[in-house]
């Protein structure tokens, strides 16, 4: 159901940005703005994911510099059955993490020193699945394409409140105008969070099935939004157009109502995660008691110099 609504939202999406190029300039408006767009997404389709990882500073990292980041992706990827990507490191304090890239063979996925940092080593484990996981379902794709036809459609507007009056074009003259102006971009903007809400519950579940224990995501989850309210996120205050690519909306005061929020309500994400894991959210269940103790122990990870080889008792997760 996901992939259908995803699809659904993307045809509405593509059908908002014809009928307002065509409210604006008539077949020919609607033509230029189609081939804008698409010299827009044919840039964004080759180029997206270098240019978030600039705006982000972030740094390439192997399995030299940093093998116990590296190492663990490698072999979450080898779960998921993708090949390794690339992996990045972005020194920001705020913790959470992101993934880019046009495909599996072109991707990147990248942490914030602020989540290796304040993060366990299973909780680690349980982010990095669910970005390999947008990586597999291609969300990473999709949201790119969502995110460049919505701005088309906050260019067209802009055009539509200097033009949109003149001449003959606008069948609707100042209706039509105010439609373009308010109207059009609020309904893209409602679109493209739509997208990213339904894909970001399904990289949920897909991210549990890799880590192979998703109370080590819901845990992380819990802790990430925990700190999203308190640590501020420079990189992503100046591009908040990215703000949808991370696990955890980072921009700080997100109060507004959940129908504008580019992320599931995150208690929500964690009651699914721990229904996936066989217990209720909060530990109802000794099994989900069991999980979420283990998830959320004090554990510093191999990042801190403590907790190095500290894995899943009776060897489950990716490390053995």
């Amino acid at each position: 159901m996901n992939y259908i609504r995803t699809a659904m939202l993307l045809a509405a999406l593509t059908a908002l940005f014809m009928g307002l190029g065509a409210m604006i300039g008539g077949q020919q408006g609607m033509m230029i703005a189609f081939v804008i767009a698409l010299a827009m997404n044919f840039f964004s389709y080759w180029n997206a994911d270098k240019l978030v990882l600039r705006m982000h500073n972030a740094r390439q990292v192997d399995a030299r510099s940093a093998p116990d980041l590296y190492n663990m992706v490698e072999e979450l990827s080898r779960n998921a059955g993708l090949p390794t990507p690339k992996v990045y490191i972005v020194d920001e304090a705020a913790p959470n993490a992101f993934a880019t890239g046009r495909n599996p063979e072109n991707a990147a996925v990248a942490a914030t020193t602020g989540l290796l940092n304040t993060l366990s080593r299973e909780e680690v484990a349980g982010v990095m699945a669910h970005e390999l996981a947008h990586i597999q379902n291609r969300d990473t794709l999709i949201m790119t394409m969502t995110a460049t036809i919505a701005g088309a459609i906050s260019m067209l507007a802009n055009f539509a409140l200097f033009f949109g009056g003149r001449g003959n074009n606008n069948p609707i003259g100042i209706v039509g105008v105010i439609i373009a102006v308010i109207v059009a971009p609020l309904a893209a903007m409602l679109v493209q969070m739509a997208i990213s809400r339904t894909r970001e519950y399904a990289a949920d579940k897909r991210g549990g099935e890799i880590c192979r224990n998703p109370a080590w995501l819901a845990s992380a989850l819990r802790k990430i939004a925990g700190f999203a309210g308190r640590a501020r996120m420079q990189s992503a205050e100046d591009n908040p157009a990215t703000a949808h690519m991370f696990i955890v909306n980072p921009l700080t005061g997100e109060r507004m109502d959940p129908l504008f929020s580019t992320h599931p309500n995150t208690d929500n994400r964690i009651a699914r995660l721990m229904e996936q894991a066989g217990g209720s959210y909060g530990g109802g269940t000794a099994m989900g008691a069991r999980q979420t103790a283990h998830a959320t122990r004090p554990s510093v990870g191999p990042w801190g110099g403590e907790g190095r080889g500290t894995g899943s008792s009776g060897g489950s997760g990716p490390w053995g």
